[in-house]
């Protein structure tokens, strides 16, 4: 009893890191048919809200660092979904922008969120509960 706080199933980072591998894993074979993996995926739904943003506002939004935002960029570049580009009024800034097949692969990724809530055992609305709930954790913790 003394170290129940040490129990793993006790840890409530321990359920939110095997949470997200496996709901990771869920999407694999969904995003396998459109060839990106689950990084590149939220990558690309950032940029099908808002195209031709700079690596920093994408890296703000993903909670990633340009470090690993700009492999996965590259990779994305070389499959013809965006373009990088250098603003010309100052080249520090590199702006992402959706190809014409990025954004046809929206039409394609379209029913994913539908497919993988069906591979969960959660309704809509415990699915939007605990989504609403990790958005005020996520809130609470960030910045700390």
């Amino acid at each position: 009893m003394e170290y129940d706080q040490l129990k793993l199933d006790n840890q409530l980072c321990f359920m939110l890191y095997a949470s997200s591998k496996e709901i990771t894993k869920n999407y694999r074979p969904f995003l396998s048919v459109l060839g990106i993996t689950y990084t590149q995926y939220i990558t690309m739904i950032v940029l099908w809200e808002e195209d031709n943003i700079t690596i920093k506002a994408l890296g703000d939004k993903l909670y990633l660092d340009s470090g690993t935002l700009t492999p996965l960029l590259k990779k994305l570049e070389a499959s013809g979904l965006i373009l990088r580009t250098r603003a010309k009024e100052d080249e520090r800034n590199v702006y992402i922008e959706l190809t014409e097949e990025g954004l046809a692969l929206k039409e394609k990724a379209k029913d994913i969120p539908e497919k993988l809530l069906c591979s969960t055992k959660l309704c809509l609305s415990e699915a939007a509960e605990l989504r609403e709930r990790l958005k005020l954790f996520l809130s609470s913790i960030k910045d700390n």
